[in-house]
Order: structure tokens, then sequence, then C-alpha cells
């Protein structure tokens, strides 16, 4: 496994500087390490992140990673900020970082190693969960399809990868637009993109991410502009021929209800018991 890859992550002004670091530190103690770890600073941050990025850009540099932290005067959104770190990543590979969140120490190596096995692959996602507070709190998990058509399948309602997993071969997600702002699904965008590529797929069964949430994540998926994002990209989707328009229609009927409509607890128990369930 010689093959080299850079992480794209975006840092926001309400980043705590020690949850970067944990995030950092996370992917730099890797069983396959990184070449490059690429941060976008989406808008003016803290003095404290800066000093972090800055402390761990010197023990990455002691495991071989180069960091490379390009500031932006102006807050210009995730994907606006994803698309310009793919544009300064230098290796054929990209993974996927937050900066809030835990990478598995076998992350990178497992992942990585579907891209050998299958040559064709785009992009190779994996499992999530999800904790409050201690790391070991864990709340939640995302399970998901694991092969090409089932994921595809399943992205014709709901999001078939985990974001925060993905490991993209640049050339691919550069076919496909890269990283777009128009959208604040922007992940959900850049897949109907990538399937109206060509690109293929994969899930690995292992959990690689655990993801840092709170008792208000299932609130912030709600409202008219929230609905709206979505149902432009079923729009998209339609137009393209990834769903046909009676999935159009069934699709916003469900996602008004859950977004639109139901109140948060009635929210919070559709994705955990029935939305999150293959």
């Amino acid at each position: 496994m010689a093959k080299e890859f850079s992480i794209a992550m975006a840092v926001y002004k309400n980043d705590a500087p020690d949850y970067l670091r944990d995030a950092l530190k996370s992917v730099i103690d890797q069983t396959l390490k990184p070449s490059e770890i690429v941060i976008v600073g989406d808008g003016p941050i803290s003095e404290e992140c800066k000093k972090t990025i800055e402390d761990m850009s010197h023990e990455a540099q002691h495991e071989g990673i180069d960091l490379v932290f390009l500031p932006q005067e102006e807050n210009n959104g995730l994907g606006a900020s994803l698309r310009l770190a793919v544009e300064h990543c230098r290796y054929d590979y990209i993974a996927r970082m937050d900066a809030d969140d835990l990478a598995l120490p076998y992350r990178f190596e497992k992942q990585m190693k579907c891209f050998d096995e299958d040559p064709e692959l785009s992009i190779v996602g994996g499992m999530i969960t999800e904790f409050e507070g201690n790391p070991e709190n864990i709340m939640d998990k995302r399970v998901l399809p694991l092969s090409d058509s089932e994921i595809k399948e399943f992205m014709k309602s709901r999001c078939g990868v985990n974001h925060v997993t993905v490991i993209f071969k640049k050339a691919d997600l550069l076919k496909a637009g890269n990283y777009n702002d128009e959208y604040r699904q922007e992940d959900y965008y850049l897949w109907a993109r990538m399937i109206k590529a060509g690109c293929k797929f994969r899930n690995i069964p292992d959990i690689v991410v655990n993801v840092r949430s709170g008792r208000d994540q299932f609130a912030r998926r709600s409202g008219g502009s929230y609905y709206r994002d979505h149902m432009e990209i079923f729009k998209y989707m339609r137009r393209e021929g990834i769903i046909t328009y009676p999935r159009l229609v069934y699709n916003g009927i469900v996602r008004g209800l859950v977004q639109y409509v139901f109140p948060n607890r009635l929210r919070t128990f559709t994705y955990q018991h029935m939305l999150r369930k293959r």
C-alpha cells in the first residue's frame, strides 16, 4: 500500500481548540499516516485555534506529515472551504476530516486498502458512532449500505455515505466538479454529481470516525431553508435521471414532515429509529 494521500479540513471561528487538537492528533496517530493535512480557515478563527494549528504542525512534521494552513478573511461556508482545500491538496487521494471529530487509529489503513482491492473505486466511506462529552459516551451509530449499487439505491432518498469518513480519488472528485457552495447540503449534492459522473462508491462496515454530537443536532435539521435545499438536490437528481418523479414526490412528502412539520422530539425519534435504519 504505497499510495500517498492528503487530508482536507475546514476550521470555523466557533471550533474549540481542544477539540481541534484532538481531531488532528487522531489523524496523526494513524497506523497509516497521511502525507499532508490541508486546513482552510473558514473566515477569521480564534487565536487559540491558530496556536493549536501551529503546535500540531510541529507534531505532524515530526511524523513526516506536512500541515498547510490557508487562512481566509471571509466566512464562505464549508463547501467553498473544502473546494479550496481540495485545490491545494497535492496527492491523488483526499480524506475528509472535521475539526472536532475523532478518527479511529486504523481508519486510513482500512480505507486505502480498498483502492488496492478495486482500482475503479472513486470514493470509500465507513460507519460512524456519535458521542456526547466523553468519547466513550456513545449516543448513536449510523450504519449504511456497503456496495456501489446499494449505496446508489439508498441515495435516492437518503445520504448513502457519511461525509466525515470519505476518502476520494482526487481526479474523480474534480471530474464531478469538486465541492460546490450552492447548497448547505454540499455533501449530498456532491454525491449526486458523482453518481451522474459514473463514479463508483463503497463503504466499509467498520466504524472509522467517532463524531462529536449534541442534543440539538436534530433540531438543526429542520426549517424551511433546510427542506428547500434538500428538495433542490432531489430536483437535480430528477433532471439527471437519477430518481423518478414519483420518488421526487415521495421524498418531498417525507422530508417535509420530518424537517418542517415534526416537533424536535418526534424528529429526533424518526432520525434515530427509522431514517438511520437500513
